[in-house]
């Protein structure tokens, strides 16, 4: 699936990171814990290369508890970094964070300089509710909609850390198909720069397999539909969404129910596993490496022909 959307200050924002990266101690990377894969950014890992990081699975109050419990067991043993759950609903969590910074740099911590950390992180992933809570006054502006951040900005959150703030950045390439869609469907992505309809079908097609007791309850259904499609026109009777001589009206049921995904009241909803995601890293691959092989047969079949 391709995106048609890296505003300019997206990738202004992603020079001023690398510009940064030497002066900083730790990465804190604020994730969608709905989706902490598809929300991770592959350039970030490329740029930090050794440098400690530390995941922050935002908004855990909107995601699977016992999904999350397995994404952080498989950062910390298959990548090698720090990680922890946090909801802005519940503050008292947000506190590990600047505790755990410490505890990696404890001389830093009580030296002039402190601690300086890069909080990093997709659009609307959550990044300015943490650092407003966190410095106990509002600094960040916050919002629904993603790329609410223009600019990088430096906080001194007391106690020994820096903090560096930067906008959302999202990448130019989102090569896993599927990644795209939660994308789309968290609200990562503007709801313009694709079709509600698409991303609400791929949506329901993953909640009919992962939680069907989760949409017998919120839509009232003894029985589910077989299929996404199915399952939308059954939901957009239901709630009304309806249009001239009774048809759906796809485009406003999927507005519906990716606004209640968004917004909880389908219930705590993980939208990947890790091992979906290691499935899909393999089939990604796959697919780039066949496109790579397309290229070269092209590359040789001109010069072939300019040989001649």
């Amino acid at each position: 699936m391709q995106i048609q959307w890296y505003p300019g200050h997206m990738h202004k924002a992603s020079k001023e990171i690398k510009k940064t990266l030497p002066q900083v101690d730790v990465i804190i990377e604020v994730l969608d814990a709905r989706i902490p894969f598809s929300s991770t950014n592959p350039m970030l890992s490329s740029l930090r290369g050794d440098k400690p990081c530390i995941k922050v699975l935002s908004k855990s109050d909107l995601a699977d508890p016992l999904l999350t419990e397995q994404w952080q067991h498989y950062l910390e043993l298959e990548q090698g970094v720090r990680s922890i759950a946090i909801s802005s609903e519940q503050p008292a969590t947000l506190q590990q964070l600047p505790t755990l910074c410490r505890s990696m740099f404890p001389s830093k911590a009580k030296s002039i300089k402190g601690i300086h950390a890069m909080i990093v992180g997709i659009p609307n992933a959550g990044k300015s509710t943490l650092i407003n809570i966190l410095a106990k006054r509002t600094i960040a502006k916050t919002g629904n909609e993603p790329a609410v951040t223009k600019h990088q900005q430096r906080i001194n959150l007391g106690d020994g850390i820096v903090l560096s703030d930067t906008p959302g950045v999202l990448w130019p390439n989102i090569e896993n198909r599927n990644s795209g869609y939660r994308l789309a469907a968290t609200g990562a992505i503007k709801d313009t720069a694709m079709q509600n309809d698409d991303v609400a079908h791929f949506t329901a097609e993953y909640l009919l397999k992962a939680y069907p007791d989760a949409l017998k309850a919120r839509y009232q259904l003894e029985t589910l539909p077989d299929t996404e499609d199915e399952l939308l026109e059954t939901i957009g009777k239901k709630r009304g969404c309806l249009r001239g001589g009774g048809f759906v009206d796809m485009d406003k049921v999927s507005k519906l129910l990716l606004t209640e995904l968004r917004s909880g009241n389908l219930g705590r909803i993980t939208l990947e596993t890790p091992v979906m995601m290691e499935r899909e890293i393999k089939e990604t691959a796959k697919i780039q490496a066949e496109k790579a092989a397309k290229r070269e047969q092209r590359k040789a079949t001109r010069s072939a022909k300019k040989r001649k």
